[in-house]
């Protein structure tokens, strides 16, 4: 266990957690964030694929909990962590990972998102109904955390 990393994550956490609910676009029955991409993304980048998804699932399971959240943030956020992390692994280049994160958030999360829209929550929606919704705000929030990235290599005292 790396006491840094897990502090890392519990900082994402909480970032996650609290500017969801400032910064939002309700889209139907969709609440996007694109702090979760930003999160997502940087968390891939510094943090690795598996504690990308267990930060974006953290996030998700404490804003559903919470009430500020719905259930279609779980295949998005996490399968979007997923790919981005993997693609910075293999790569080592930020872009891909937050092009992984668009993919997957936008494309597969949003295809994932009808079945657990439809039969779990009870909409009746369309099979790519989320795909749109779910790539305006993975492709800003993606947007921002290459930004934030460049800032922080910038610094270098983040990574100290």
């Amino acid at each position: 266990m790396n006491i840094k990393k897990i502090t890392y994550s519990a900082m994402l956490i909480a970032i996650g957690v609290v500017f969801a609910n400032f910064v939002f676009f309700p889209v139907g029955v969709s609440k996007t964030t694109p702090i979760q991409h930003i999160i997502n993304v940087i968390s891939a980048v510094t943090l690795g694929p598996g504690y990308a998804v267990l930060i974006a699932f953290s996030i998700s399971i404490i804003r559903n909990i919470m009430g500020t959240g719905t259930l279609l943030a779980f295949p998005g956020s996490m399968i979007g962590a997923l790919l981005a992390g993997i693609l910075y692994k293999l790569a080592g280049k930020k872009i891909l990972a937050a092009l992984g994160e668009v993919f997957g958030t936008g494309i597969i999360g949003g295809i994932v998102a009808f079945p657990v829209a439809k039969y779990i929550i009870g909409k009746d929606v369309g099979a790519f109904f989320f795909v749109t919704p779910f790539l305006i705000n993975t492709v800003t929030g993606s947007i921002i955390a290459l930004i934030l990235l460049e800032v922080l290599d910038k610094s270098k005292k983040f990574y100290k």
